[in-house]
């Protein structure tokens, strides 16, 4: 029987389900005064918010273990569906690049492009070992979901309005500053190419195939990594320690890759502070283990 702390969590909106609701909300309200409201983008968007307002429902009609979880699964799969489906709505209400931009941030912040600095240490061995940090990420994070999905019920809340928050303002920076990554975008600056081995080789053939052409600003992989990171601190230390390294990797991966600025890689880092601060806020008994963690550190 659940709680009557997390019956009432079950019955009030989740921070994610406002953010995320309202970057869907704003997608389509931008898709409706581009395209036109009977758009299929526009429909899309419509139906991804029903949808969403519709498990609401369901699940906040009779709180319960099972209806509890449903609802948070909804957001997973919500996620990989709209950042496919960015590929086709971004060039309609946001035409055009932001890597100009981006490099021109780069610039004024950080004194150029770390990806070009870093050009003469390239070697197959360091290529090979950042593809294979680069993709642990889609492991860190499938194994993060499947694992706090599984927790108990304010837990599993907690990190799902952390994480579900992170991906609605990460999605909505997509659609307002789109890029494709030095990569692409700065092709021709770059003399050498990446060699690596099997892993990269895998890597750089499916990664043009895995993006929507938007998204780099921020850095998802940074922003997500760093959040599960600093929940699982307060949460699992043990897994901390384990995922420490390999996402510090991770990080250093994104730019030595050539897939992101330094500007990326920093709103991506600072994105998770708030959305890390939206699960602690929202679940009080996981704010007070941080803070025991902290206590105990000092």
């Amino acid at each position: 029987m659940p709680s009557s702390v997390t019956s009432a969590a079950e019955r009030r909106w989740l921070p994610h389900e406002a953010v995320f609701g309202g970057f869907l909300a704003l997608t389509w309200l931008r898709l409706a005064t581009t395209v036109g409201v009977l758009a299929a983008p526009t429909v899309a968007y419509a139906a991804f918010l029903a949808g969403a307002i519709a498990v609401i429902g369901f699940c906040r009609a009779a709180p319960g273990e099972w209806r509890g979880r449903l609802r948070l699964a909804y957001y997973p799969a919500l996620m990989g569906i709209v950042f496919v489906h960015l590929k086709t709505v971004v060039p309609l209400i946001h035409p055009g690049s932001a890597d100009g931009r981006l490099q021109e941030w780069d610039r004024a912040l950080f004194g150029g492009n770390f990806s070009l600095r870093l050009e003469p240490f390239m070697s197959p061995v360091l290529t090979e070992l950042a593809s294979l940090c680069y993709c642990l990420f889609f492991v860190y994070l499938s194994a993060s979901l499947l694992r706090y999905l599984r927790a108990p019920l304010p837990q599993a809340q907690a990190f799902y309005a952390g994480l579900f928050t992170l991906y609605g303002i990460g999605f909505l920076g997509y659609t307002l500053l789109p890029g494709r990554g030095p990569y692409a975008a700065m092709a021709d600056a770059f003399t050498k190419p990446l060699s690596g081995c099997l892993i990269t080789d895998v890597l750089t053939s499916l990664y043009p195939l895995g993006t929507n052409g938007a998204d780099v600003f921020p850095s998802l992989h940074c922003a997500v990594s760093a959040y599960i990171l600093g929940f699982d601190a307060s949460q699992s230390p043990r897994r901390f320690r384990w995922w420490l390294l390999p996402v510090l990797g991770l990080w250093a991966s994104t730019i030595y890759l050539r897939f992101h600025y330094a500007v990326d890689v920093a709103a991506g880092l600072a994105l998770a502070i708030p959305s890390l601060l939206a699960a602690f806020r929202f679940q009080p008994q996981t704010r007070e283990k941080l803070y025991a963690l902290r206590s105990a550190a000092r």
